[in-house]
Order: C-alpha cells, then structure tokens, then sequence
C-alpha cells in the first residue's frame, strides 16, 4: 500500500480541482453529514472541479456510523451510476471518513476516495492511514478494511466551527501522539492555548501529528506489529465508548481515548513502571479537562466484554501497547481479568467516583 498524498491546503477550491482534474465530471461523488453540509460544504461549492458531482448527505453522529448509512452510500453509488473510475470524497469528521472509506473500500471491490477532514479529529487520526469501518452488534469500529484514500486534503480553517468539546476530542488523540514520541512534543502540546485551534502553534502540533501517524502507518499500513504502537488508550478508551453507546449516551471518542489513556498508563505503571509524577499530572489534567465517564463495578462485565472484541487481542488474553516512558512504548502487554477490573478501581479512584 503507498502512501496517501498529504495536502495542508490554502486554497481548498483549487487544490481539490487540482486531484479531481483526472476524473470524470459524472463519476465524482460527495459524502457529508448534516453538520460538514451546513458549516463547511459552502466553501466547496464554487469548486470547478465539484461541477457536476453528485452528493449525498447523513445524518451526523457516531451513532450512525453502522451498516444502515453504508447501505445507503452504496445505494447512492449505485443508483447514481458509479463506476470503478468513480471517486468519492468524503467531506466530514471522522464518522464520515471511516464510513465512507469503507464504502469506497467495497463498492465494486474498491473505488477511490479523497478523505478532506473538518475536525481537529478526523484530521489527526480517522482520515490518516487507511483504516475504515462501521460499528457494529454495539462493538466500535468491528466491521471495516485497509483502504488508503488518493490523497488527504487538511484545511484548518474548519476548525474555527469546533465547540471546545470536539477540540478537545480530537486533542486526546494529539496527547497519545505526545506520548508516543517525545518529551518535548508532550511538552508542547500542554502548552497549547485550546481556545484557538487556528492559531500557527496548534496547527504546528496538528501538522506533528498527522506526520508521526502517516510515518507509522506507511511503514506498518496493515498493522502487522509497529502500528499496534498508535492503539495506546484504545483498548480500555473503545471499551468506555462502547458502553455508552449500549447506555444510549453516546460520548466522544476522544474522552474516551482520554480516560482509556489514564487507565493504560495506570498499568503501564504497574508493569514497566512508567514514572509515577507524570501518571498524577495526567489524573488531575483529564479531571480538569475530560471530567469523568461514570461507571461502578457492575459495568465491569460489560467493559470487559468489549475489551474481549479488540482486534489486536490474539486468542482469549487482552492486548495492550503501554509506555514504560514517554517515547518508550512496548506492544503486546497483557492483562488478565483481576488486572483489569484492578485498573478500573484506580479509575474510579482517581476521578473520585
């Protein structure tokens, strides 16, 4: 699989005629969601390169990342005329690039696609490195395949329509970069002022982020072992988002990454003895920031149900990538059953549930 082509645009109009130039005016395709149609698809509809194509928009939502919407972009596809000359451009934070990547992925056993992400989130995780799915059977993410986009289109001005909840989701998964790097990215990334996205130091760091993902997911795209590096806080972050998916209170992926990152340095603390000062200032950051996904010990079974479905699990054990260090990671740690429900005590302790 080669590389995605990354384009921090200036000027989104023409960089995008410019990828869509090779394509057949009737055989360019639009996705959006109700909330990318309303705050950013204006700024493409002057495109010379969009005259012509055909668009479809979703209701916005995780909720709705699932196979009744993937169903309705095939039906779109197909209806519409589509071919495997087609390409279809997935405008939209992360529901929409995972959906529509795997739409692409499958209809007609593979189209192109060009991912153009409109949040903080999308732009550093969802839209980098080819991964696409749905949820599915209430799992997150359980059904989807490798399918790298022709290019990703990053254009930072659509970040100025973020609430400061959906900066901060898409800021969880900058920190997991932070920590799977350097000190002094971590350090940086602290530092920066969360009420202005557009600002050159937050887009430096967003720019950071997408190049430490792109760099891992070339060399790693099918996740065969360096890759699993980039799951840090997902193991435990998927299982909280699951639950309140199944409690039909849906949360952000990125607070669920941020409190799946205290749980994991947690073991990481237990098992490579990652530094005790800096596991504290995480606690009382995500207290500060994230607040706390409620759960008692009788959410346990179903946590550790939804940790059972992870895909880097290997047979019945867990699998965790956990840190020993900021920057010193170590893939295929393991956790058995008392060790989880151990961890999520120190959750409930550490955010004074």
């Amino acid at each position: 699989m080669s590389a995605s082509r990354l384009i921090f645009s200036e000027n989104l109009p023409n960089d995008l005629n410019d990828l869509l130039a090779n394509y057949a005016a009737n055989q360019i395709f639009v996705l959006t969601d109700t909330n990318s149609e309303r705050l950013c698809l204006p700024l493409l509809k002057n495109s010379e390169g969009l005259r012509g194509a055909r668009f479809l928009t979703i209701p916005a939502g995780d909720d709705h990342k699932n196979v009744e919407s993937l169903s309705a972009v095939w039906q779109f596809l197909s209806i519409q005329g589509a071919t495997r000359k087609s390409v279809l451009v997935n405008l939209g934070g992360g529901m929409v690039t995972d959906l529509g990547g795997f739409a692409a992925a499958s209809f007609k056993r593979g189209i192109d696609c060009i991912h153009i992400p409109t949040t903080v989130l999308s732009a550093v995780d969802a839209a980098v490195g080819g991964k696409t799915g749905i949820n599915f059977n209430g799992l997150k993410n359980e059904i989807g395949a490798f399918h790298l986009p022709v290019a990703v289109v990053f254009y930072t001005p659509f970040f100025g329509s973020l609430d400061r909840a959906n900066i901060l989701s898409g800021y969880a998964e900058m920190l997991k970069h932070g920590l799977l790097s350097d000190v002094n990215y971590w350090n940086e990334l602290l530092a920066l002022d969360l009420e202005h996205p557009e600002s050159p130091a937050f887009l430096k760091a967003v720019k950071r982020s997408v190049e430490i993902k792109d760099d891992v997911t070339t060399k790693d795209p099918k996740e065969q072992g360096l890759r699993k590096a980039l799951n840090l806080g997902h193991t435990a972050g998927h299982a909280f988002e699951s639950l309140s998916h199944q409690e039909g209170k849906p949360v952000l992926h990125g607070y669920a990454v941020a409190w799946g990152l205290l749980c994991e340095l947690y073991l990481s603390r237990q098992k490579l003895d990652f530094p005790v000062d800096l596991l504290q200032s995480y606690i009382h950051f995500v207290r500060e920031e994230y607040g706390v996904y409620p759960i008692s010990c009788k959410d346990y079974p179903a946590l550790y149900e939804a940790m059972t479905h992870d895909k880097k699990n290997e047979g019945s054990t867990i699998n965790f990538t956990l840190l020993s260090g900021i920057g010193e990671w170590k893939l295929d740690q393991t956790a058995d059953r008392q060790e989880i429900e151990e961890m999520l005590d120190f959750y409930c302790d550490a955010l004074g549930i």
